[in-house]
């Protein structure tokens, strides 16, 4: 299987690229997620320019607007690094990724949460990196992910399995498009949309049976948004009840009373918990 290609900051991968001549290897991305992905390494400030080692920078002011300078010599770095990140962010345009995985915390890199300092040097966890910020806003629906948010096992479920999906929806572009294609993909992932949004499978569905009424670019289009919206959606164990229940449904005729009673029990007892 062609494997799925991440974009990831490089400190991620091992690779001594950080401020001080450090790293930031994670095992679990490089070695066991690493197993199925391919990385597009991307280390902001020193593809930038700036080195390594090199003086470390900080986000201050607006949250919404801040500059990026130099903690200890006070160089503001703002233009440079936009600049650099707009270029950098075409280009990975080019590369097909599926997700990115940023480092958290970071000035350059942070998704979210990261520390910006006000006019009296008092940092608020408000901020996203400056890299970050531009990436994510030329590529508002792509799974994106920070490696210290991957620890927890529901936000990584979430994360693999909309790249993994995200993955499949881009080997049937491309196939030849039509709007039976179209409709054996949304048949096939009826189930997952289910377990993310109800209401964005019903969306979608009602977007597919008016599918001649539409050019198929735009149809397609229109389709991989509301896909992509809904997979941001976390699932839960009443959308995953709603699931199991669809698929009992399957079975009606290859089941006695007794098996359904069965299994509807144990279906509540999941949903209970």
């Amino acid at each position: 299987m062609e494997k799925i290609k991440l974009g990831i900051s490089t400190c991620l991968l091992g690779e001594n690229v950080r401020f001080d001549g450090g790293h930031k290897l994670d095992r679990y991305l490089k070695d066991t997620l690493g197993q199925f992905v391919e990385y597009v390494p991307v280390c902001p400030e020193m593809e930038c320019g700036f080195g390594v080692p090199r003086e470390s920078f900080r986000l201050v002011g607006d949250p919404e607007n801040p500059r990026l300078v130099t903690t200890r010599t006070n160089q503001d770095h703002t233009e440079r690094m936009a600049e650099w990140a707009k270029r950098r962010v075409g280009e990975l345009g080019k590369e097909d990724l599926c997700g990115y995985i940023f480092k958290g915390g970071s000035p350059s890199s942070g998704m979210e949460r990261v520390k910006v300092y006000d006019r009296n040097g008092v940092p608020s966890k408000v901020g996203v990196g400056l890299f970050a910020r531009i990436f994510m806003n030329h590529f508002p629906l792509l799974p994106v992910e920070e490696e210290g948010r991957l620890h927890d096992p529901k936000l990584r479920e979430n994360f693999i399995e909309r790249i993994f999906a995200l993955k499949r929806w881009r080997d049937g572009l491309k196939e030849k498009q039509s709007l039976k294609a179209l409709i054996v993909f949304h048949t096939r992932n009826k189930l997952l949309l289910l377990a993310h949004s109800p209401q964005h499978h019903r969306q979608m569905g009602k977007l597919v049976a008016a599918g001649k009424e539409l050019p198929l670019r735009e149809l397609y289009a229109r389709y991989q948004d509301i896909f992509l919206e809904a997979l941001r959606l976390k699932t839960t164990n009443k959308k995953h009840t709603n699931v199991l229940m669809h698929m009992l449904g399957y079975f009606k005729e290859q089941l006695s009373a007794a098996e359904k009673q069965e299994m509807l029990e144990l279906i509540e007892q999941y949903r209970l918990e």
